[in-house]
């Protein structure tokens, strides 16, 4: 197995990325892992949508909302429920 080679390159306005690795040699196979250092300064596109919406967007946007606002309800629910079964 050969050693890794580590590369910095900044993106271009096109979206390419030029890395230059003269140790290997032409035709020789690579794999190419790319890790963004930060996220993009850019804000958001207001119009742009998300191809798959959060876990919280899709509890949050659920008709009626949340059933309990608490922890305490959540507790004297169940205690509730576990009352019923006794009788």
């Amino acid at each position: 197995m050969s050693a890794i080679i580590h590369r910095e390159a900044v993106v271009g306005p096109d979206g390419k990325i030029e890395v230059s690795a003269p140790e290997l040699q032409p035709g020789q196979r690579v794999s190419i892992t790319i890790e963004p250092e930060t996220a993009p300064e850019t804000a958001p596109d207001a119009n742009a949508t998300s191809p798959e919406p959060s876990l919280y967007d899709l509890v949050k946007d659920l008709p009626g909302g949340r059933l309990f606002k608490t922890a305490d309800e959540v507790d004297e629910y169940i205690r509730q429920e576990r009352d019923s079964w006794d009788r």
